[in-house]
């Protein structure tokens, strides 16, 4: 598997992540095993996780599996905190004592001192920016994280982070990871630019648009899908409309004019797309997993290329386009 620079930093990642939203609610041990030995024999290293993916069983079982089933070195740990459960639900709290605090928990959980990228999750409103900039710095000098970055935060709060972590001369900002896929190319307004010129790397998650763009949506809802599980129904609704369905009729196009899978159409687009050091695919099972590592191969012509660009094209005014 190809290994990708982040932006202009020394850290070199697989092409493909392999995201584990999944694990310790829907994929159980024996699942996630397999797909982690998988992705490692098939020279995958990226492993993204999060403090919130199943309250954190998520990391406790990727924590099992390092040094019984890979080594520690095998693969390179991205985790994210920001997000918490509280009384009320889930809340954001990107506040300097949250996110360490959120930091070490991981660490206990995964079993590890260090982790190889730590990510802000989400943007918190009620906490000045630069205290959670002061977190990043910390995680970094501290020894518990080796690079550091932004989820879902627009183009703005990653052009100031990179300017801020910079000015202090120790730490700069590596990556960020956002949604990114045929299905929402919203990024490409000016995230993508951003990070271009700030030598940031771009992680992309839900590459396949949530599951949607593999096709298995198109005639009707798979009894085992996540469009029908009660608690990630929600998360695959927006991309059954129409607009949806006319790109994913696209990608099935041109599927069937290659001799391919409408996932590797998709795949293979995303990981054409400048800035993207990795494709996150969050695999609920091993077979899931290897069509996705089967789809690494794809050469996709230019001509399918600027089809699904045309398909797929978002709106872009005033003021990124003058």
């Amino acid at each position: 598997m190809e290994l990708r620079q982040v932006g202009r930093t020394g850290l070199r990642v697989s092409q493909l992540g392999l995201g584990t939203m999944t694990w310790g609610r829907d994929t159980d041990e024996l699942d996630a095993a397999e797909q982690l030995r998988d992705f490692v024999d098939a020279g995958g290293t990226l492993v993204d996780t999060a403090a919130s993916y199943a309250d954190g069983d998520s990391e406790t079982l990727i924590g099992s599996l390092l040094g019984t089933k890979v080594g520690r070195s095998d693969v390179q740990l991205c985790t994210k905190a920001g997000i918490r459960r509280t009384a009320n639900g889930r809340g954001v709290d990107a506040s300097r004592g949250a996110l360490i605090d959120s930091l070490d928990a991981s660490l206990a959980r995964l079993g590890t001192d260090h982790v190889d990228l730590f990510l802000v999750h989400s943007p918190d409103p009620r906490t000045p920016f630069d205290e959670t900039l002061s977190a990043l710095r910390l995680a970094v000098t501290s020894g518990r994280t080796r690079y550091v970055g932004l989820s879902n935060h627009p183009a703005w709060a990653a052009a100031y982070a990179a300017a801020q972590l910079r000015a202090g001369g120790d730490v700069g900002l590596a990556a960020v990871e956002l949604e990114y896929s045929l299905l929402q190319r919203g990024v490409e307004r000016d995230v993508v630019p951003a990070a271009e010129e700030l030598g940031l790397g771009l992680l992309a998650w839900s590459p396949l648009g949530r599951g949607v763009l593999t096709g298995k949506y198109r005639t009707s809802l798979p009894a085992d899908s996540r469009g029908a599980s009660p608690h990630l129904s929600g998360f695959v609704q927006p991309y059954l409309d129409g607009a949806s369905s006319a790109v994913v009729e696209a990608v099935v196009t041109a599927a069937d004019g290659l001799g391919r899978a409408p996932l590797d159409v998709a795949l293979g687009w995303l990981l054409g797309r400048p800035q993207v050091s990795s494709a996150i695919v969050g695999a609920r099972t091993p077979a899931q997993l290897r069509s996705s590592l089967a789809a690494l191969d794809v050469q996709l012509p230019a001509a399918v290329r600027e089809a699904l660009d045309d398909v797929s094209a978002i709106p872009v005014g005033y003021p990124e386009r003058w």
